[in-house]
């Protein structure tokens, strides 16, 4: 951080604030703390007649490789709206929100996954600027090794060793850098 967004300063300290346990940028001037914390990613795991739809990603990072429709959340949007939305920008797609599916932790890169399952209306998709090619998979056919972010992997496992669960759950998982 090279300045204080708050009154412009470039005379910004990095220290523990009084009553905290963690570094932090802050402005002597204003006496402003900059806390920075982790992104929120939304998503959809879309299913169609027991399909799974992925996108191949038409952008950086990641370009070329199979993706479950994510992105960052938006301020001002609820984590379902944005999964929908992310949905519907990747793919044209729509569907419903059957209910919370995942939680992946990517605490090295300062990012949470939240993705959704979600029925889709239809087998109606577009391809968008941000997806070159969709497709629905079988399980089977699932392209793991060409999986863009293990945050996808490990929601699509998930769903499928829970698919025919009458009692479905949220899992919870952390990518572990090595």
């Amino acid at each position: 951080m090279n300045f204080c967004s708050h009154c412009g300063s470039s005379d910004l300290e990095f220290k523990i604030p009084e009553g905290d346990n963690r570094l932090r940028h802050i402005c002597p001037s204003c006496g402003t703390i900059h806390y920075q914390n982790p992104r929120v990613i939304v998503g959809s795991v879309p299913i169609w007649e027991n399909k799974i739809m992925l996108c191949r990603r038409n952008i950086e990072p990641r370009f070329g490789l199979w993706n479950l429709p994510s992105g960052f959340l938006e301020n001002g949007e609820t984590v379902e709206e944005g999964a929908l939305r992310e949905l519907k920008e990747e793919s044209m797609a729509e569907g419903e929100i059957l209910g919370l599916h995942s939680l992946y932790n990517l605490p090295h890169a300062n990012q949470v996954y939240v993705h959704f399952l979600v029925a889709l209306n239809s087998n109606y998709f577009e391809l968008t600027p941000e997806s070159s090619e969709i497709e629905f998979f079988d399980p089977p056919n699932i392209p793991y090794s060409d999986m863009a972010f293990s945050s996808s992997t490990f929601s699509i496992k998930k769903y499928l060793e829970n698919v025919h669960s009458t009692n479905p759950k949220v899992h919870i998982g952390t990518y572990v850098k090595s």
